[in-house]
């Protein structure tokens, strides 16, 4: 118990499940929350003696099992593994902590929903203005924007983190606001000072300036968004090279509606159980990217004229040809989720199934680009102009992944993908 007190001690707001030979298993206070969520049984460890503590565990093979359903119901989870191999020690086992997952921070796709972003925000009160960032960690798309209280507001609602962080001296404030419907963790509040943040942002984008994203005006923006990246390695993500740009979300380009709005209009969610929003109508997209990118095209409705009519004359070129329509959703099927699959590659997460299936989606896209530079509609034919093959790259998944199949075969083990880094066992 020695070795879990220390570890329990860096993460005092997490729940630990602590790795014993096949099981992990909770203590205390944690173990008192995993039964009740998890409904397994608690029982005591030391029963009737001095240091008698509750204990609940499950099977390690279990964690795809029990770790989404710790994760939904709010708690922040340490997973402390066993580093070293029990049979060839003498004595402790070394353990550590391999991950730190959060409601708004898990590339794990038993956490994750399919169709629908998972958004960690940031948010930082200023004197005059708030700032807000929105990062999904899955994917690498990091969002920051500045304004009045009723338009970070909006914001919120709209994209619908599933957590949200904030500076300790502002938790009585954020948490009134957000703690009913979102999970939330306050910070120290050193980490919400300007020029922490800006050192944090221009390392990550390796930049001397913000100027090339369009937020260097914006103050609070910036404090919101570096204290993500903050956020990132206090919780044992520090593999973020995937997380390469900014973008500004731009006040006077998107309708707002306001929460009251959305919700009435059952746009994302209906108001009463078994109600249909009209997203579930709307939502045909064959990709799990097409279904995020509808969900983000629904929250921020355009306002720019000519952006709204090429929409919409891209969608009338399939709708008038339905044939040309069919041809691109065969293309589409077979491609998996590109955004997660390559935001894995990068940190080292990826197994050789999803390798696989990375190499099966590139393969994809040579002809759906070949099928639409071939369109007489310049707006097809742009979009696919902007597509890339990537040839040498799916030349070198198809030997690498040869290779390492032929040497599993021969020598009897595992199928090892290109650029995995060494994982600690889960």
């Amino acid at each position: 118990m020695k070795q879990y007190n220390a570890i329990k001690a860096k993460y005092p707001g997490a729940l630990l499940l602590f790795r014993v030979g096949d099981f992990y298993e909770t203590f205390g206070q944690d173990a008192i929350a995993a039964s009740k969520v998890l409904d397994i049984v608690l029982t005591k460890r030391g029963n009737g003696s001095a240091s008698e503590i509750e204990l609940a565990g499950f099977p390690h093979h279990a964690l795809d099992t029990y770790l989404p359903r710790l994760v939904r119901a709010g708690h922040r989870v340490a997973i402390c593994d066993q580093l070293e191999d029990p049979r060839f020690v003498k004595g402790i086992v070394k353990r550590g902590v391999s991950e730190l997952v959060t409601p708004g921070l898990s590339f794990d796709d038993s956490v994750l929903e399919r169709r629908r972003n998972n958004f960690l925000a940031s948010i930082f009160a200023g004197r005059t203005e708030m700032g807000v960032s929105f990062l999904d960690v899955s994917t690498g798309e990091f969002y920051a924007a500045q304004g009045n209280e009723e338009y970070v507001l909006k914001l919120i609602q709209g994209f619908a983190p599933a957590e949200i962080i904030f500076s300790k001296g502002s938790r009585e404030r954020f948490e009134a606001l957000f703690a009913e419907e979102h999970s939330t963790f306050a910070l120290d509040d050193w980490v919400y000072s300007y020029d922490y943040a800006y050192e944090k942002l221009i390392r990550q984008f390796n930049t001397t300036s913000l100027k090339g994203f369009g937020i260097d005006s914006l103050g609070e923006a910036i404090i919101a968004a570096g204290a993500v990246l903050h956020y990132l390695e206090e919780t044992e993500h520090k593999d973020t090279t995937h997380i390469s740009a900014i973008s500004r979300i731009d006040e006077d380009k998107y309708v707002w509606l306001d929460k009251f709005t959305i919700r009435n209009l059952e746009i994302i969610q209906p108001q009463h159980e078994g109600g249909v929003p009209l997203i579930e109508t709307l939502d045909r997209t064959i990709t799990p990217m097409g279904a995020r990118q509808l969900r983000k095209w629904l929250i921020l409705p355009l306002k720019d004229k000519a952006a709204i009519d090429e929409r919409l004359g891209i969608v009338s070129e399939f709708y008038n040809d339905t044939i040309l329509a069919e041809e691109i959703a065969e293309h589409l099927k077979p491609i998996a989720d590109l955004e997660r699959l390559i935001s894995k590659v990068a940190v080292g997460r990826i197994n050789p199934r999803e390798m696989i299936q990375l190499k099966r989606s590139l393969k994809c896209v040579a002809p759906l680009m070949a099928r639409l530079q071939q369109h007489s509609a310049p707006a097809l034919k742009k979009i696919g102009d902007q597509l890339h093959p990537c040839e040498y790259l799916v030349e070198q998944l198809e030997r690498t992944l040869k290779e390492d199949a032929s040497v599993a075969i021969n020598q009897g083990g595992p199928l090892i993908p290109i650029g995995r880094a060494p994982q600690k066992q889960r």
